[in-house]
């Protein structure tokens, strides 16, 4: 939908056989991917640094009881958030600190 959009304001078709990485660089537009990961981050780093009576952090550190369901594991928040942090190069641990 966002290449599209570019497309129709920059006024290039298809048969132009322009890239939509390049209309997105064209444009100054960040994959949509690449925002959704920085503000997953973003709101991590706000869960470290929230007081533990806060509601976030709770939420956080809440373990399910009872038996899991049947078949493929549901992907969670945490599991995604680990990924972010393998694909930008941080260790969990590491999280806490703002510089990098």
């Amino acid at each position: 939908m966002v290449a599209k959009m570019l497309r129709w304001a920059s006024g290039v078709t298809r048969l132009d056989h322009v890239r939509n990485e390049d209309m997105r660089e064209r444009h100054g537009v960040v994959h949509t991917q690449e925002k959704m990961r920085e503000q997953r981050l973003r709101w991590f780093g706000h869960v470290l640094r929230a007081t533990k009576q806060s509601v976030e952090k709770i939420a956080h550190a809440f373990k399910v009881p009872g038996k899991k369901p049947r078949g493929r594991p549901r992907q969670r928040w945490a599991n995604t958030l680990h990924k972010d942090l393998k694909i930008i190069g941080l260790h969990p641990d590491q999280a806490h600190d703002r510089s990098k």
